[in-house]
C-alpha cells in the first residue's frame, strides 16, 4: 500500500491506493468469499436447532426450511458472483458491471439473515444452548464470507481532512462524512458492458423469465406465514436486489424492457394475473387486491407529484369521493337515494365525481405554489373526512350515515358475472377476492395506459416543464394554471376509479378510512411516501412503492405501537441511501447524483 499526503494551510488531503476495508490480500479475500458462500449453502442443509418450537422447523438434516432457504439463496448468490469474478466460463453474464461490489452485498445478505436467524432462535428458545452444530457452522461460514468480501480492494476516494479551526463536533461530522464517502466507494461499480446482440424471441423469453421470477418473489413475500420469515425475506430481498443492481443485471433487464416496452407490459400483467390462481386461501388474495388499489392510487398521485411537481397532502380524499359516490348509487340499504346503478355506471359516476371535486378544489388553489398549496390540499383532505362524519342527519343532512358509514354495498355483477361468488375456470377455482384482484388489475392497466399516453403527450411535456421551473415554462408560453388544473383533475379521476372498486371490495365505506396519516394504509402520507419511495415520474416506481408500503405494515403489525417509528426510521435510511427512489426517473437521478454519466438521449419525461 502506498499513501501520499499533501498538506495545505487548512486541510490535509489523503490519497490511498486501492485496498479493501479489511487488510487481507485480494486473492485470499476472494477465495474466502467464494468458498465461504459455498460453505454457507452446505450449512443450510444442517439442523440449526433441536426443537420445532421455533417456526420453520430448522431441525431437519438434508432439507432446508424457513429462514434456511433465504440464507441458502444469499450463499449461492455470493458463490456464483465469486466464481464469475474468477472468469469461470459461462458465468461472465452475471457481472457485466463488475463483481466485487455485488459480492459484498450478497455476502451481507447471507450474513445478516443468518445472524438474525441465530439471534431469533436464541431469544425465542431461551439461550444459545438451543443451537445445533449447524447453527454454529452457518454463523462462522457467513462471517468468513463477509470478511473475505470486505477485503476485496476498491479505489479509495480522495479525502480532505477537517479544518483545524473547526469545533470538535464539526470535525467529528467531517470524519463521518469521509467514512460514508469511503463506504460508497467500496460499493461503487463500473458501467455495464454492452450486451451481445440476441434474437428478439430470446430477449422476449428473458423478459418472461425475469417476470416469472418476480412473481415468485412477490408471492413468497406476501404469503410468509410468520414474522421471523418475513423479516428475513426483507433482508435477503433488499441486499439481493442491491447485489444484482451492482452486478449490472438490473441495467441489462431495464434495457430489454425499454426495447420491448409493450411486451414487457403485457408480460407483467400476465404474471400478475397468475397470482390469484396460485392462492388457495382468500387471505393473501385479499392482501393482493388491496395492494393493487393502493398502488393504483399512488400511480394517480404520481401525475400530480411526480410529473407536475405539485405537493398534494390530501389526495386520499379523492379516493374517498369515488368510494362514497359508488356506494351511494350501488344499491346499499344505507343510501338515501335508493338507486342501484350497474357497476360500470357506478364506476364512471365515482370517477366523474372525483374529477369534479378535483376541479372545484384546484381552480381556486392552484395559483398557489409550494408549501401554500400543500397546506390547502391538507385542509381539503380533513374537510372531506369531517364532512362525511357530519352528514349523519344530526349535524347535517342524512347522506353518508356519519361515522357508521355506508354498509351493505353489494358485490359487483358485471354482465352476469358475480364477483362475490367462486368460479371454476380451466380447472382453477377463483374466489371472491381473486375475482376482485383481476378486476382491479384491469383498472390498473387502464390507469397505466392513461399515465403513459399523458406523460408522452404535449400536455405531459408541459407538466414536466412546470415541474422543472414554472416561471420559465410560463415565459415560454405554457398556461401554467390550465396545465396544473388538468393534472389535478386527471389524478383525482384515477383515484376515483380505484375508490369505486374499493367500496365493493370492503362492503363498507367509513370516514376514518380516509385520513392524512395512520399506521394502516391507504392514507395521504403513505400514498406520498409510495410515490417518493418508488420513484417520482415513473410508471413502475409507484406500483412497486405502493406494494411495499402496503405489504410491509400489514406484515409488521406485531410491532404494535412502535410500527410507525420503525417504519419511519427505515424510510429515512432508504431515502438517505437512495433519494431518487427504488426505480428512479433518469433525469431526477442525474440531478441527485452529479457523478453519474448522462445518457445520450433522455425520454420525454426523463425516463
Amino acid at each position: 500500500m502506498t499513501t501520499n499526503t499533501a498538506e495545505t494551510t487548512d486541510t490535509v488531503t489523503t490519497i490511498a491506493s486501492a485496498r479493501g476495508a479489511i487488510a487481507l490480500p485480494e486473492k485470499t479475500g476472494r477465495a474466502l468469499a467464494t468458498a465461504g458462500g459455498a460453505l454457507t449453502v452446505i450449512s443450510c442443509f444442517l439442523a440449526w436447532t433441536w426443537t420445532a418450537a421455533f417456526p420453520g422447523d430448522l431441525t431437519v438434516y438434508g432439507y432446508p426450511g424457513g429462514l434456511q432457504w433465504l440464507v441458502l439463496i444469499g450463499g449461492a448468490l455470493t458463490t456464483l458472483l465469486g466464481l464469475s469474478s474468477y472468469g469461470v466460463k459461462g458465468l461472465g453474464w452475471l457481472t457485466p458491471a463488475g463483481a466485487d461490489a455485488a459480492i459484498k452485498l450478497a455476502a451481507l445478505a447471507a450474513f445478516t439473515t443468518a445472524w438474525y436467524a441465530i439471534l431469533a432462535i436464541t431469544t425465542t428458545l431461551g439461550g444459545i444452548v438451543n443451537l445445533e452444530p449447524g447453527g454454529i457452522v452457518v454463523a462462522l461460514a457467513t462471517l468468513v464470507t463477509l470478511v473475505g468480501a470486505l477485503s476485496l480492494p476498491f479505489e479509495r476516494p480522495v479525502l480532505e481532512g477537517p479544518d483545524p479551526d473547526d469545533s470538535a463536533w464539526e470535525q467529528r461530522k467531517h470524519h463521518l462524512r469521509n467514512r460514508w464517502t469511503t463506504v460508497k466507494a467500496a460499493l461503487a461499480t463500473g458501467t455495464p458492458r454492452p450486451a451481445r446482440p440476441l434474437p428478439a424471441w430470446v430477449e422476449i423469453l428473458l423478459i418472461a423469465a425475469v417476470l416469472a421470477f418476480g412473481l415468485g418473489v412477490f408471492t413468497y413475500g406476501i404469503t410468509t406465514p410468520y414474522q421471523e420469515l418475513f423479516i428475513g425475506f426483507l433482508i435477503t430481498a433488499g441486499f439481493g436486489f442491491g447485489a444484482l443492481n451492482k452486478a449490472g443485471l438490473v441495467a441489462r433487464f431495464t434495457a430489454l424492457t425499454t426495447k420491448h416496452r409493450n411486451v414487457a407490459l403485457v408480460g407483467a400483467f400476465a404474471a400478475a394475473a397468475v397470482f390469484p390462481i396460485t392462492q388457495t386461501d382468500d387471505q393473501y388474495a385479499t392482501l393482493g387486491v388491496n395492494i393493487l388499489i393502493f398502488a393504483t392510487v399512488a400511480l394517480g398521485l404520481n401525475i400530480v407529484v411526480g410529473l407536475t411537481g405539485l405537493l398534494d397532502l390530501g389526495y386520499v380524499a379523492f379516493l374517498g369521493v369515488g368510494a362514497y359516490t359508488a356506494a351511494l348509487v350501488s344499491g346499499s340499504p344505507n343510501s338515501p337515494f335508493g338507486v342501484h346503478f350497474p357497476f360500470w355506471a357506478a364506476l364512471l359516476v365515482g370517477a366523474a365525481a372525483s374529477m369534479v371535486f378535483g376541479v372545484l378544489i384546484g381552480a381556486p388553489t392552484l395559483r398557489l405554489r409550494g408549501d401554500y398549496l400543500a397546506i390547502v390540499t391538507l385542509g381539503f383532505g380533513e374537510i372531506f373526512r369531517i364532512s362525511m362524519n357530519n352528514l349523519d342527519g344530526v349535524s347535517g343532512p342524512d347522506i353518508t350515515n356519519g361515522p357508521n358509514g355506508i354498509a351493505g354495498i353489494p358485490n359487483v355483477d358485471l354482465f352476469g358475472f358475480d364477483f362475490g361468488a367462486s368460479h371454476t375456470i380451466a380447472g382453477f377455482t377463483i374466489g371472491r377476492f381473486a375475482n376482485y384482484f383481476l378486476l382491479m388489475l384491469l383498472i390498473t392497466l387502464i390507469v397505466i395506459m392513461v399515465f403513459r399516453r399523458s406523460a408522452e403527450s404535449r400536455i405531459g411535456r408541459a407538466w414536466v416543464a412546470i415541474r422543472e421551473d414554472e416561471t420559465a415554462a410560463e415565459a415560454m408560453g405554457i398556461n401554467g394554471f390550465r396545465v396544473k388544473l388538468i393534472a389535478f383533475a386527471l389524478g383525482a379521476t384515477l383515484a376515483g376509479l380505484a375508490g369505486a372498486v374499493q367500496a365493493h371490495v370492503n362492503y363498507t365505506v367509513t370516514p376514518d378510512q380516509y385520513v392524512f396519516a395512520n399506521a394502516v394504509p391507504p392514507n395521504s402520507a403513505f400514498l406520498l411516501a409510495a410515490v417518493v419511495l418508488g420513484g417520482m415520474g415513473t410508471i413502475s416506481g409507484p406500483l412497486v412503492g405502493g406494494a411495499l408500503l402496503f405489504m410491509i405494515p400489514n406484515k409488521l403489525q406485531f410491532l404494535g405501537e412502535y410500527q410507525l417509528l420503525v417504519f419511519g426510521i427505515a424510510l429515512v435510511i432508504l431515502m438517505r441511501l437512495r433519494p431518487e427512489g427504488l426505480i428512479p426517473n433518469r433525469r431526477n437521478q442525474l440531478e441527485l447524483h452529479k457523478d453519474l454519466e448522462a445518457p445520450t438521449v433522455l425520454g420525454k419525461t426523463g425516463a
